[in-house]
């Protein structure tokens, strides 16, 4: 369970937004849409303990994420608008080095089964320098076909892929849903993801508003 209540964030003298409360459950799935600059992203970091928030709490199985230190980050997978990607490594290279830094089992054999999965079959060994955007955001994108933790944080996953990549992704999210796992994301594209429960959150001019479907 992951429970936000009365956040506030603040950039300089203006509040991007304030009293943005939620809670989510097993199987659920939070979509998170707004303006540019109404701190979407500055939201999903505060949720993955990176960025503090002016006021507010957030709890994790019913404790505040602060306390839980690295008892909370190995629960939580997070993928950010950047790829977070070695370029000088091959897409296998970096899925094994985060495999290892999540200190995730994953052998190699798993780890190009994942990359073919993602469209990479044949590229798994060439430097991420020489990929397209688009393959690059497959790379980091690859981490998802193995991940067990329960909570994933995603911002913009389909950003700079093609449709069925898309649709591949918002599978794997659907099975991580279908299995009890739970996801914030933000994008500026509406995709159905096929399974869970969706709660829409809106931030925009100082306030939110949410609604689920």
């Amino acid at each position: 369970m992951l429970e936000a209540s009365n956040l506030e964030c603040v950039r300089g003298e203006r509040s991007l937004f304030a009293d943005v409360s939620f809670r989510l459950d097993g199987g659920e799935m939070l979509y998170l849409q707004g303006t540019n600059g109404s701190g979407k992203t500055s939201l999903l970091r505060m949720l993955c303990a990176l960025t503090p928030a002016v006021s507010g709490e957030i709890l994790w199985r019913g404790t505040p994420i602060g306390k839980l230190g690295e008892e909370f980050r190995s629960q939580l997978c997070y993928l950010g608008h950047q790829n977070a990607i070695k370029e000088e490594l091959t897409p296998l290279e970096n899925l094994l080095s985060a495999a290892r830094l999540a200190q995730a089992a994953l052998d190699e054999d798993a780890a190009l089964d994942a990359l073919a999965l993602v469209g990479l079959r044949g590229r798994e060994d060439l430097a991420c320098r020489y990929l397209s955007q688009g393959q690059k955001r497959r790379a980091a994108l690859a981490r998802l076909v193995n991940e067990k933790r329960p909570l994933w944080v995603l911002d913009e996953p389909y950003v700079a892929l093609d449709p069925a990549a898309v649709e591949l992704v918002a599978g794997l999210i659907g099975a991580h849903l279908q299995a009890g796992g739970l996801a914030v994301l933000t994008t500026h594209q509406t995709v159905a993801v096929p399974a869970g429960a969706v709660r829409g959150l809106w931030l925009g001019d100082g306030d939110a508003t949410q609604r689920s479907r």
